[in-house]
């Protein structure tokens, strides 16, 4: 007993830590602004690719790799998931730069209810009725929010609707966590070079005009992708789904603190009601969650 507690405790430990890391992003990507979102984007994806390949060689985990480039099918589904990943970053990116920060954390305060609604279309999975509640109440909030501002809140819902397809797809995925981002790197390596070539040749490249501090920002993208996504991995495997379900607000909170209290993102109490909503809903979400969780045997 003893031991299985300490497993959980370490579980729980790294999946805060992922979703604290994963929180704390636009502080990274603020700093990045006066690099174009497109190449932050391509760094990303050259620098993780190069770190999860050193990963990957140390851990001795590479037999994966020779039946999957064979694979025609799954290297369909990994193009698809890897080409919603990358609009997912871009994204995300853009909205951190652009002083979007609020936008970006709704996207993924809503991103549990778009599961809920994909595993219903897509899986024939059957939402109870407190789930639909909370996808109803979700669904008012967004559109109180579009009606308060005269447009649909479009960063919140192209992150929500690319992580939550990106996540069904690697749901039924035939890799795991690590080998799939290698994967999906890969398969986006060679756009991302020659783009980065390009632009180094064009002389637009932050590469050619960065300082030293700069560079050793943009090269630091690949151990901040990585890093969340290790701790993830080792806690989803000691810790209860519904466990970590609940921890995953932890990111959308402290981006939804950094907006308000750090970058000053304006938050008029007319929306306030549209967010309102939508915790509204993930308070439904969980709790229901948690009841089903502790009444199974």
């Amino acid at each position: 007993m003893l031991k299985n507690t300490t497993t959980v405790g370490k579980g729980v430990l790294s999946a805060a830590l992922a979703y604290t890391l994963w929180g704390l992003f636009p502080l990274y990507f603020k700093h990045l602004a006066g690099v174009p979102s497109l190449e932050v984007v391509a760094h990303r994806i050259v620098w993780c690719l190069l770190l999860m390949a050193a990963v990957l060689t140390v851990m001795k985990r590479w037999a994966w790799l020779g039946p999957v480039l064979r694979s025609p099918k799954v290297l369909g589904a990994f193009t698809l998931s890897a080409v919603l990943l990358s609009a997912n970053w871009l994204t995300y990116v853009w909205a951190v730069q652009h002083d979007h920060v609020l936008d970006a954390s709704l996207g993924y305060f809503i991103n549990p209810l778009v599961n809920v609604s994909l595993g219903y279309f897509f899986l024939h999975e059957r939402p109870r009725p407190a789930q639909w509640l909370a996808v109803g109440l979700a669904a008012a909030g967004v559109a109180w929010l579009t009606l308060q501002t005269g447009r649909l809140p479009w960063v919140a819902l192209v992150l929500a609707a690319s992580f939550g397809v990106y996540g069904l797809l690697r749901k039924i995925a035939a890799l795991g966590a690590l080998e799939g981002l290698l994967l999906e790197c890969l398969l986006l390596a060679p756009v991302a070079a020659l783009a980065l070539g390009v632009w180094g040749w064009q002389g637009g490249s932050a590469l050619n005009s960065g300082d030293s501090g700069l560079i050793g920002l943009l090269i630091l993208a690949g151990p901040l992708t990585a890093a969340p996504l290790l701790l993830f991995a080792a806690g989803a495997r000691r810790i209860p789904m519904t466990t970590l379900g609940l921890l995953q607000y932890i990111s959308p909170s402290i981006q939804f603190l950094l907006g308000v209290w750090l970058y000053h993102e304006p938050f008029a109490a007319s929306r306030m009601v549209g967010f309102g909503l939508i915790w509204a809903a993930l308070l439904v979400y969980s709790a229901e969650g948690w009841w089903r969780s502790r009444a199974a045997p």
